[in-house]
């Protein structure tokens, strides 16, 4: 059902059984707040979620792979991120699709978060890059799995009048995460096989903490679809104007911020011209929490702002277009200086982003009792982008022999990200 409006709710709970008339449009959401204890949880199991994401596929999974073969580690950095975001595609929306069947989101949380320790755990073993490929695959697959229910709770739980504070709990677990995960990276930097366990009993105390401290309304279960009718269900929602500017909006954004962040170390270690003695790995460390620091400050001044103006709109495009600004720096300055200037613009940019268009998003699912579904077809924007991206930035710097190109054309992504929530009719 398409959300005419922000003030559209969108609870998870069918008008057949809440006993509310059947509607096609916009059914009641949530009436209170969210408890005490949820947001503060959310924050934590989304600080774990993006700790991994950044320690493993940031620093840990870059080093294997120069370990394993030094000479070609572009390439085959961006062929197994690539192939393994293909996993986080498929296992994202199906993921939510199943959790919407069950009308349940702890228990998906608790088997993904679980279900990271043994993945972590093969992927410390893999000794070549068919391996490693395979275990990066287990591990987006089970994360993936975990990031589909969590991502559902916001929709499921929160008022809408309350979107962006929530919103901005869970975009607060970005820049927390990240500079957990950089921090942890770098200490596991010469023992990557602890540091993947370290991560992956992080995110699955994060998952046991969460499901045992938040209560959970069964929703009504829904009736198994086949196979043909899920696919039709996903494309349907992308009919919605609303929600297929959004896709395409996070989809760019998002694509360049991987072309470039996904190749940070490298970045560091072959375009930066780093201060005397220190290791690519202690600047990535020095740059994650200074952007997380900038991405703290935008996120929670972003979705506060957001919700006191009613305006996602533009607090979205005005974010990208900065991030745009950010990419620039770089490809004009080789030097440590515009890389540190280049980690706080792009952190402010980029926490404000999250934050305001994770609530955006939330107020344009099509309809609200497959909110986890919905919301996974959108974190296909999250994850679609990801295949193409190492793809797109290790061709880029193979044939310009640097990342000054790759910096430009992430610039111009960020630009058409900016331009494109401009047709979103149903929210300012």
């Amino acid at each position: 059902m398409a959300l005419s409006s922000p003030d559209s709710g969108t609870s998870p709970v069918s008008p057949a059984a809440s006993g509310a008339p059947a509607a096609s449009d916009a059914p009641p959401g949530p009436a209170t707040a969210p408890g005490r204890g949820l947001l503060p949880l959310l924050l934590v199991g989304n600080t774990a979620m993006y700790a991994l994401y950044v320690g493993v596929a940031g620093i840990l999974l870059a080093l294997q792979v120069e370990h394993v073969d030094p000479a070609d580690k572009v390439a085959n950095f961006g062929l197994i991120a690539g192939v393994s975001a293909i996993f986080a595609t498929v296992f994202n929306p199906v993921a939510g699709a199943l959790s919407d069947r069950s009308g349940r989101r702890n228990p998906w949380i608790l088997g993904g978060g679980l279900a990271a320790v043994p993945a972590m755990f093969l992927l410390g073993l893999a000794d070549t890059i068919l391996l490693i490929t395979i275990a990066w695959c287990l591990g987006q697959a089970v994360m993936n799995v975990y990031q589909a229910a969590i991502t559902s709770v916001v929709p499921d739980r929160v008022p809408v009048t309350a979107r962006g504070k929530a919103s901005a709990a869970v975009g607060l677990g970005l820049p927390f995460g990240s500079t957990l995960g950089a921090l942890a990276g770098a200490a596991f930097s010469e023992d990557y096989r602890t540091g993947y366990l370290v991560f992956g009993a992080l995110v699955a105390g994060a998952a046991v903490l969460l499901t045992a401290c938040s209560r959970e309304r069964r929703l009504p279960a829904r009736a198994p679809l086949p196979v043909r009718g899920q696919l039709a269900a996903f494309a349907s929602a992308l009919r919605d104007h609303d929600f297929r500017w959004a896709f395409i909006g996070r989809a760019l954004l998002v694509l360049g911020y991987f072309a470039v962040s996904g190749y940070q170390l490298y970045i560091l270690q072959d375009h930066t011209v780093l201060p005397e003695g220190m290791e690519p790995e202690a600047a990535v460390a020095v740059l994650m929490p200074l952007t997380s620091v900038a991405m703290v400050l935008s996120t929670v001044v972003g979705g506060y702002l957001s919700d006191r103006f009613d305006r996602r709109k533009l607090f979205v495009g005005a974010s990208a277009l900065l991030s745009a600004v950010a990419l620039v720096i770089p490809a004009l300055s080789t030097s440590w200086t515009a890389m540190l200037a280049f980690a706080a613009v792009n952190g402010l940019a980029f926490g404000c982003y999250m934050a305001v268009d994770t609530a955006l998003v939330t107020m344009v699912l099509p309809r609200a009792q497959d909110a986890a579904r919905d919301m996974g077809v959108l974190n296909i924007a999250n994850a679609g982008p990801q295949i193409v991206a190492p793809f797109v930035a290790s061709v880029i710097v193979s044939l310009t022999g640097g990342y000054t190109a790759l910096f430009v054309v992430a610039a111009v992504l960020a630009v058409a990200g900016a331009l494109a929530v401009r047709p979103i009719r149903g929210v300012r």
